[in-house]
């Protein structure tokens, strides 16, 4: 069996500049298993997110990101979403006039749409029409009682007037719909207070239990969203680089010493 994922050497430079953010990053995810990236402010968390999910702000200058035996950085974003990867956002965009129900069916339907006319030679079948209303309203049904997320969230404008938890909330109820095989979750705990931290991550971890082969991978600055969403593997990023990989109490003791003695390793014993 080879690689499920595995990012090889990555380099990345934000796009049209000589400014290099990721130098050399190297990560393997396992099926089922919940990694988290933590580090300093500046060290390249979230454009190693972007650079996963093809934002065009970031450009790979080397490396390969190998997902089921495919090199992702050579698919577009929403192919990369159609083979299971999903990135939940640090900062999600608000869309007047467009409600969550709406957003929701309509990226189903995409997908569907795409990977319909994938294995019919690029053409669409003209008898394929999408999720048909009754199924996925069962579906959205469902996915909101599980997360614990009022019925009345669907009908409303995706992030418009949301609060920061109400933005996450959001972000994980596509998840619940799109059943990714592998959630990327950028700082997810950026402006959330503890009430909304403990909803939110409650949220990841029921859709974890659920489909318990989706890999995970947690980027956050601060432990406190780890003692939510637990996870297995524990990495520092520094400077572009995994410069420390561990279990979970990596995470509790950088909660305590801070990243300094990771960046003078001439004090390390």
């Amino acid at each position: 069996m080879g690689t499920w994922f595995e990012i090889r050497d990555l380099h990345v430079k934000i796009a049209d500049t000589d400014r290099e953010i990721l130098k050399g990053l190297s990560l393997t995810i396992n099926p089922g298993e919940i990694h988290a990236i933590m580090g300093p402010n500046g060290s390249g968390k979230s454009t190693l997110a972007y650079a996963l999910m093809g934002h065009p702000g970031y450009e790979v200058t080397g490396g390969e990101v190998i997902f089921k035996g495919q090199n992702i950085l050579e698919m577009e974003a929403d192919e990369r979403s159609r083979a299971g990867i999903f990135l939940a956002f640090q900062y999600p965009v608000a869309i007047p006039g467009v409600t969550v129900a709406n957003f929701l069916r309509t990226a189903i339907n995409a997908r569907i749409k795409a990977e319909a006319a994938a294995k019919n030679g690029g053409v669409l079948p003209p008898d394929v029409r999408g999720v048909p209303i009754p199924v996925f309203t069962k579906q959205l049904r469902e996915a909101l009682q599980m997360l614990k997320v009022d019925q009345s969230f669907a009908g409303r404008y995706l992030n418009d007037g949301f609060s920061g938890g109400e933005k996450k909330r959001a972000e994980i109820l596509q998840m619940a719909m799109l059943k990714p095989e592998l959630a990327i979750l950028d700082e997810t705990d950026s402006g959330l207070d503890i009430d909304a931290l403990r909803i939110v991550s409650e949220g990841v971890n029921t859709l974890h239990r659920s489909n318990p082969q989706m890999g995970v991978l947690v980027i956050t600055h601060y432990q406190r969203l780890l003692n939510y969403i637990k996870p297995q593997f524990v990495h520092v990023l520094i400077d572009g680089r995994i410069v420390e990989s561990g279990g979970p109490e990596l995470a509790l003791h950088l909660e305590e010493k801070g990243y300094d003695w990771l960046k003078e390793p001439e004090l390390v014993d």
